[in-house]
């Protein structure tokens, strides 16, 4: 159940998203669901294999070639969904960074009914 709450949150923060940010678009809320699925999956199994291999550039910048890793992440869902869109890669790092404030803001209210 708390999975099903997370993928529907993370969808709504990328429908919001889309809304608000003019590089990014979603066609419709299915595919927002679609793309909030996607992102889940690339982040459990991609994420780190790229995390690994970047592992040297990223000690030199001192972790900032993780917001690169997250952009990559979002273009690789952009290249599997059909309907979702990211013009370049700055908008895929302006929509990672929003999309991890949006998601901390939205999963703290589950946190929050898990312990009452």
């Amino acid at each position: 159940m708390n999975l099903i709450l997370r993928v529907l949150l993370s969808a709504v923060a990328v429908v919001v998203l889309s809304k608000i940010l003019p590089g990014v678009g979603v066609d419709s809320y299915l595919t927002a669901i679609i793309v909030a699925i996607v992102l889940g999956l690339l982040n459990f199994i991609v994420k780190p294999i790229l995390v690994i291999l970047t592992l040297p550039v990223t000690i030199i910048t001192l972790g900032l070639f993780l917001l690169i890793v997250n952009a990559c992440i979002i273009l690789l869902a952009d290249y599997f969904v059909e309907g979702f869109n990211v013009s370049n890669i700055w908008w895929a790092l302006i929509f990672s960074l929003l999309l991890s404030l949006f998601q901390s803001i939205l999963f703290s209210f589950l946190k929050k009914d898990k312990k009452q």
